[in-house]
């Protein structure tokens, strides 16, 4: 028996990245793009490598490259924290896993470090997998933080529920991150959206902007650990606007929803240091008279487009600066 299981790409539109910090967001799958795991029953239990993970390479340079685009590690680290955690799961709750191995494979459409959350994607596609090959149900408001777990205790990397709520719920989510929440129920409150209430979006993204995002979101943590109160007021300010949008999504109150996308751009540069590239693309997208926000750490936008006739702007002006423009595909 072969297993597939899929994880799409997402995008934050209001309220990141409070989600780390008791805040509240609201996101939506992006389905251009997919991380897909093949999993099947095998003697002995393997991970097979892809070419991420191979350690022989061209020469020097490509060596370079690829560390840039895919950090030192490739994607097999997830796969394997992913197992650990799925494992630890089961015996936390005295799940009996029947006594078979599998090979599983991977690979994703997600392009690498640009705030689309490829990582997560791969995490989720791979506890889906695991779930089916054992015949085990995880509670869909618990599977988030299963797949968060895998990469703050077992990887190190600094992260929110976002990313894995949406890829979890797909559709558009409205997320509530509130601390007391939290602690008593261990989870958020998760309010799907009628994705026909959105607006006309697009995503701009440029594939060369590799960055980790938990290296780039270190920096607000540390701050906020240490009570920094610019940092919070900020970080609140940008979490009510998730609030704000919900509201104006449900009235189709779509100009008020272009300001407020714009305004968690413009509330997030007070605490974090912009690189000229990611500038570029915002101030690209707004000069077309499109409003542009951050999906993720960095390294694309996405905003609300008027017309076909500002699409065709957007995507013109876009391939000046090096970058690609699509239409998400949510449904």
């Amino acid at each position: 028996m072969i297993i597939e299981a899929r994880a799409y790409a997402r995008a934050a539109i209001l309220g990141n990245p409070s989600d780390g910090y008791f805040g509240k967001t609201i996101s939506l799958i992006v389905k251009n793009f997919g991380a897909h795991i093949l999993l099947y029953q095998t003697p002995e239990l393997v991970i097979e490598p892809q070419p991420q993970d191979i350690n022989q390479f061209k020469n020097i340079f490509q060596l370079q490259d690829q560390v840039n685009l895919t950090g030192y590690h490739g994607g097999a680290p997830l796969l394997k924290a992913a197992i650990k955690k799925f494992v630890e799961y089961c015996q936390q709750q005295q799940i009996k896993l029947d006594n078979k191995n599998f090979t599983i494979r991977y690979n994703s459409s997600i392009p690498r470090q640009i705030g689309l959350a490829g990582s997560s994607a791969i995490i989720i596609a791979t506890l889906r997998g695991l779930m089916q090959f054992y015949n085990v149900q995880i509670p869909q408001e618990i599977l988030p933080n299963l797949a968060l777990a895998v990469e703050t205790e077992e990887l190190g990397i600094n992260a929110g529920l976002q990313d894995r709520v949406i890829q979890t719920y797909e559709g558009c989510v409205y997320m509530n991150f509130d601390k007391q929440l939290l602690a008593e129920k261990k989870h958020g409150l998760y309010e799907p959206l009628d994705p026909d209430l959105l607006p006309n979006l697009y995503i701009a993204y440029k594939t060369e902007l590799g960055k980790v995002s938990g290296k780039v979101l270190n920096d607000i943590k540390t701050r906020y650990d240490k009570g920094d109160p610019h940092v919070i007021n900020t970080l609140n300010r940008i979490a009510s606007l998730a609030d704000a949008g919900k509201t104006a999504l449900l009235q189709r109150d779509y100009t008020t929803l272009h300001q407020l996308m714009n305004e968690n751009f413009d509330q997030r540069c007070q605490i974090m240091k912009i690189s000229e590239s990611n500038m570029e693309l915002i101030n690209t997208a707004r000069q077309c008279g499109a409003s542009a926000t951050f999906t993720g750490s960095g390294g694309s936008v996405i905003g609300i487009y008027e017309n076909d006739e500002m699409l065709n702007k957007l995507v013109a002006e876009m391939r000046k600066v090096n970058a690609r423009v699509i239409k998400p595909t949510i449904v």
